[in-house]
């Protein structure tokens, strides 16, 4: 009589962690301590530290949707101001109209009157990228600089139409009664409108960090990243969420450019364009798709111009070329590449 021994599978060995990568979250504070002694004043370095931040985080609404869109289409979209400036347009349909909302010193009216045009502005600039996806970057995929070319012509041609729509002269967009002023940190100032954009800029990244890592659409959109043909195979139409990646991302532009608008009070046709150079800096800086550095990246580049114009006007304007090239020799993919670039 013979006996069958069994034989147990041995348990397959969890997959190794890769190491945590802090060492770019450290930028940050370090360059605002290494401020804090050149300024010497503690009130004004706080003040130009929280409006660094402020800058930061819209800088970074307006670069998300970019660094989205080159993460995951490899898609050298120059014509992203375009977005910018027409959500910024687009919310004066609302705001201008709404102006006894925004002058009443309420909280409740003026945060409806912008969400209104908040609204308005991202549905707008979302069906304009879905056209602007189809009929201009979708033949030129994988032609980086026929995509170049052909988005930049994009973009002088939507400056143009915005002369057309709403003219050619400056339109004031003053803030709302209630986020006007300052709040008084000891002897510091900190305006109420940049605490709000910073509270708006943390919220977006915090949204986009859970979808992008706790949701099925973010890892359709990871595993598309890395390997967008293996995607396609196992079933999932990769093209549509491309289109989905696209329009949200054209979105959080027009987002960022309501938010910027009111920042500077102003609306001009050329703002979209004027923001493109410290959009593709922060980017380079990430590592050229990844969220997280565009994060870390447009709050670099936000208060390095801060701090160089109070300390250094004449420098201020090259600052931020010389903080891209100084993190390319530490790290030339920038701070958190993407794995297949």
């Amino acid at each position: 009589m013979s006996t069958t021994v069994q034989t147990i599978p041995a348990a397959e060995a969890p997959l190794p962690k890769l190491p945590a990568d802090y060492k770019p979250l450290l930028l940050v504070p370090a360059l605002a301590l290494l401020a804090l002694p050149l300024i010497g004043d503690f009130p004004a370095w706080v003040t130009l530290t929280v409006a660094g931040l402020a800058m930061g985080m819209m800088i970074f609404l307006m670069a998300s949707g970019l660094t989205l869109v080159f993460g995951l289409m490899d898609v050298l979209n120059f014509g992203h101001g375009a977005f910018v400036a027409v959500g910024a347009f687009t919310a004066t349909f609302v705001l201008l109209p709404m102006q006894n909302w925004l002058q009443v010193d309420s909280v409740v009216m003026n945060l409806a009157a912008l969400g209104l045009a908040i609204l308005l502005a991202m549905v707008v600039t979302g069906c304009l990228g879905w056209i602007f996806e189809r009929v201009i970057i979708m033949p030129v995929y994988g032609q980086h600089l026929k995509q170049i070319l052909i988005t930049m012509g994009g973009l002088i041609v939507a400056e143009q139409l915005i002369h057309v729509v709403w003219g050619p002269d400056q339109i004031p967009l003053p803030l709302p009664a209630s986020f006007r002023g300052a709040i008084i940190l000891g002897e510091a100032a900190v305006e109420k409108y940049r605490l709000i954009a910073v509270a708006v800029g943390l919220a977006v990244f915090i949204a986009m960090s859970l979808v992008l890592n706790r949701t099925k659409i973010g890892l359709l959109i990871r595993a598309g990243v890395e390997n967008g043909e293996m995607v396609e195979a196992l079933g999932y139409r990769i093209r549509r969420l491309f289109v989905g990646v696209f329009v949200a991302g054209s979105a959080l532009a027009g987002l960022g450019g309501v938010m910027w608008g009111l920042y500077k009070e102003v609306l001009t046709a050329a703002m979209g364009s004027e923001i493109m150079v410290p959009v593709f800096i922060v980017i380079i800086i990430g590592g050229l798709g990844s969220v997280g550095g565009c994060f870390i990246g447009a709050l670099l580049v936000a208060l390095m111009a801060n701090y160089t114009g109070f300390l250094v006007p004449k420098v201020a304007l090259a600052s931020n070329i010389l903080l891209m090239v100084a993190i390319l020799l530490w790290r030339p993919q920038g701070l958190y590449p993407v794995a297949k670039r």
